[in-house]
């Protein structure tokens, strides 16, 4: 077998991937180890949706600034620009189960530390930066991984299938986690979400620790040695179908997510409401990225078209909703803006992680995150100068105006690169 592709699992032939349907929604579940690791996270990322409401709105009431909430999201995303692409070489070195078990245990203490502080009355703002800093340390090694693992577990014939439950995943609990959360923080203040967080790690880990390894497809680890790094450079470089989508996704990450900013912005200073608000404008995001992300599941292909036009449909209706005076049609956009996010997310993580050589994914997926989370650093510090300077609306409306340019730019250059293609291929006469 050439190194680096998938073996066949060892046991339970009536849980290999080719006996799913290749077009099922939820073909994936039938595979013990990935329904494990689903059922876990989803627990999970209730508590990480609880956090960052509770995060964002702790730091609005400590400073009333929307530019804090913008430090405070680029604190958390700065490691992933700093050390994104070393965390990929360290993934593609190790096993990936235990280093899961590893990290998701830092995340948990990263909650329970901030609940504690929270809840004895000492937090500070710094508190707060300092617990998303570690955060973002923790997830440059935890998101590649976590995003490599679903191959181990599903094989190629599911990778898409499983990728877009994934954030099928993420997306229902975004519908709880917000809702509660703001609940929670108008009733008893935030420090009780943070400590849910917190708990809620305890089911990842269980789920990992209950995985039987001998389902689990065997990929050849990289062994250590010297520019591995600018190796997987080289290899994306080379790749217009992998460099062009990471570079998309680079801009609407950096200009384009930053609904921490505007969200709360729109609540605390056009709406003049409070978080229970800022919760439901979560929720029905959420709700139109569940949308996204369950259409997605039903595609057999990730096409490149399908990111293109998402991309260009989600910064127009960013561009639409900032300018939108109604209280009730502003909510409403967040549904379709949420779905075309989302669509644009889980197009190119499916289709870069199918284009890439198994020993390669590791490195590739640290430099798809770091490129789509890592430009939050520089992103969001901008965005919320611009909001708290010319208002929530401005600020929106320019982040969808780079988003929908960006998108228009990469979809001339793919067609250009498809045309040159499809030139080189016909028979000269």
């Amino acid at each position: 077998m050439r190194p680096g592709v998938l073996a066949p699992p060892q046991t339970d032939i009536r849980q290999t991937p080719g006996d799913t349907p290749p077009h099922s929604t939820f073909g994936s579940l039938r595979i013990r180890n990935y329904r494990l690791f689903f059922t876990g996270q989803v627990i999970s990322n209730i508590g990480t949706w609880m956090q960052r409401i509770a995060q964002d709105w702790l730091v609005l009431s400590l400073t009333g600034s929307a530019a804090a909430v913008g430090i405070t999201t680029a604190l958390q995303f700065l490691p992933m620009l700093l050390f994104g692409l070393y965390g990929g070489v360290l993934v593609d070195r190790l096993p990936k189960r235990p280093l899961l078990v590893f990290t998701q245990s830092a995340m948990g203490a990263t909650g329970l530390a901030l609940g504690i502080l929270t809840l004895t009355g000492h937090v500070q703002v710094w508190h707060v930066y300092a617990s998303a800093f570690v955060l973002g340390l923790v997830t440059v090694v935890d998101n590649p991984a976590r995003q490599t693992f679903v191959s181990e577990m599903v094989g190629p014939e599911q990778l898409a299938n499983a990728v877009s439950l994934n954030s099928a995943n993420f997306q229902s609990a975004r519908l709880v986690g917000p809702a509660v959360a703001g609940v929670l923080i108008g009733a008893v203040g935030s420090g009780y979400a943070f400590v849910f967080n917190g708990v809620s790690f305890l089911a990842p880990i269980a789920a990992l620790l209950l995985m039987r390894t001998g389902e689990l497809r065997e990929v050849e680890r990289t062994p250590r040695g010297k520019g591995q790094l600018r190796e997987g450079l080289r290899y994306v470089a080379g790749r217009p179908e992998l460099i062009w989508p990471i570079m998309l996704v680079g801009f609407i990450g950096t200009f384009g997510f930053n609904f921490a900013i505007w969200l709360t912005a729109f609540t605390h200073n056009v709406f003049h409401s409070g978080a229970q608000t800022y919760g439901l404008f979560n929720t029905l995001m959420a709700a139109g990225s569940l949308a996204g992300a369950l259409l997605a599941a039903r595609r057999a292909t990730s096409r490149l078209r399908i990111l293109v036009a998402a991309a260009l449909a989600f910064g127009l209706l960013e561009v639409v909703a900032a300018m939108t005076p109604s209280f009730w049609l502003f909510a409403l956009l967040l549904v379709p803006i949420g779905m075309f996010g989302l669509t644009v997310n889980v197009t190119a993580n499916s289709s870069i992680q199918m284009a890439t050589d198994p020993a390669m994914r590791g490195r590739v997926m640290a430099l798809f995150m770091m490129v789509f989370t890592g430009g939050t650093p520089i992103g969001a510090p901008l965005v919320g100068w611009i909001t708290d300077t010319y208002g929530a609306r401005i600020g929106f409306a320019a982040g969808g105006a780079i988003s929908a340019v960006a998108a228009l730019g990469v979809g001339l250059i793919l067609a250009r690169i498809a045309g040159l293609r499809l030139h080189q291929l016909r028979p000269a006469y």
